[in-house]
């Protein structure tokens, strides 16, 4: 494969609880956020899932008791060109975030998207300055994505 090609493969999966994400909307999010960070080889699986279940991640991997809506694990080395990962999104914390700041739930289910393919990327939100430049980039990709239709459809 040459240095031009592209290999952007995502998997998704959800809950059965809950109404699947449209793949396409996920995938060209994604899309977004890694060609403007000039990425073009990654293998990332989504789980949309309970809270428990990040809860679990929480507590094992960051010695942490307390719910997070989103979690990404890289699966390779950050100085690799290509991203391996994984992006855990509570679905039940992005409907309270979606009540708590009046946002659409679908949209706050594609900013966690974005969250989490940032974190795959290298950044970081673990001070006030890192959260902050997160957070603006978040909102500059969700100004050009379309989110809407994300949960019909399936």
């Amino acid at each position: 494969m040459s240095p031009e090609s592209k290999s952007l493969k995502y998997s998704i999966h959800c809950d059965p609880k809950f109404k699947k994400p449209k793949n396409s909307i996920i995938e060209s999010s994604c899309d977004i956020v890694f060609d403007a960070n000039k990425i073009s080889n990654v293998d990332i699986s989504f789980i949309f899932c309970v809270d428990e279940l990040l809860l679990g991640f929480k507590k094992k991997y960051f010695k942490k008791n307390h719910f997070t809506d989103v979690i990404a694990f890289r699966l390779n080395e950050f100085d690799k060109k290509e991203i391996e990962g994984e992006i855990y999104i509570s679905l039940e914390r992005a409907l309270e975030n979606s009540i708590i700041y009046n946002e659409p739930f679908e949209k706050e289910i594609i900013r966690l998207v974005i969250h989490g393919c940032l974190h795959l990327i290298g950044f970081n939100d673990k001070n006030n300055l890192e959260k902050k430049n997160m957070t603006n980039m978040e909102n500059d990709f969700l100004n050009k994505i379309n989110w809407k239709g994300l949960l019909l459809n399936g």
